[in-house]
């Protein structure tokens, strides 16, 4: 059985992913001595979770978002002595969608403008949401472009859409768990690929299976592509 303690076992995360647990034999959540970490608190914490981990010399999941260049960097220190997995979405179904995204942008010319429209509880606190940069991501490298410079996050006032760019739109209210859609739209033709959350549930099974497999894995950085064979 993996022992995996919970990293802001208090919140919406840590809870679903306690209460995923609860039925299982392969896993189970402890307090002390655990096998793997879990870390759905606060981008504020990371700096102590890690370093807990390291100290403890143990596997890390993160699955906060907000995390800034500074965050990455100790994200990056970390990796060298443990293995570390980041996901800003946790979700099997979003990372799959993140590879379609990727192989579609790939495929298709920049004369497809792409837009990214996601919506979530009107709690969430970062936009565009951690799983909306994961989309646009996977556009932008497909494309073999930076997603800084061609990333439209807000559009006020006049004047035509830049040609390559993607566009985001980052909508907040009710109690959605997570909706995501990604737009390619041509000359006569759309393409529309997508993901609905109908349970924050599933954001920790997948956690949960994120964690059964970096358990026993070496120091370095992981990612949800690398759980789901896609790398």
């Amino acid at each position: 059985m993996i022992r995996i303690g919970i990293f802001g076992a208090t919140g919406r995360m840590g809870k679903a992913i306690a209460e995923a647990l609860a039925d299982r034999r392969d896993a189970a959540v402890v307090e002390d001595a655990p096998d793997v970490y879990v870390d759905f608190s606060a981008p504020e914490a990371l700096e102590r979770n890690l370093g807990e981990a390291v100290a403890a010399d143990k596997p890390i999941v993160i699955g906060t978002t907000g995390l800034t260049p500074d965050h990455q960097g100790l994200i990056d220190v970390a990796a060298a002595k443990i293995p570390v997995l980041q996901a800003a979405n946790t979700s099997l179904g979003v990372n799959l969608l993140a590879h379609l995204v990727r192989q579609t942008a790939a495929r298709l010319g920049a004369d497809w403008d792409i837009e990214i429209v996601e919506m979530h509880h009107r709690h969430k606190k970062d936009a565009p949401s951690g799983t909306g940069l994961l989309l646009g991501k996977a556009a932008a490298e497909g494309r073999g472009v930076d997603l800084e410079a061609v990333s439209d996050r807000g559009r006020d006032g006049l004047g035509a859409r830049a040609a390559g760019h993607i566009g985001f739109a980052a909508l907040r209210g009710g109690s959605v768990a997570g909706d995501h859609q990604v737009i390619f739209a041509g000359e006569g033709e759309r393409i529309e690929l997508g993901h609905r959350a109908e349970s924050r549930s599933i954001f920790a099974q997948g956690a949960i299976r994120a964690a059964l497999w970096l358990a026993g894995k070496p120091a370095g950085r992981y990612t949800m592509n690398d759980v789901l064979g896609l790398t």
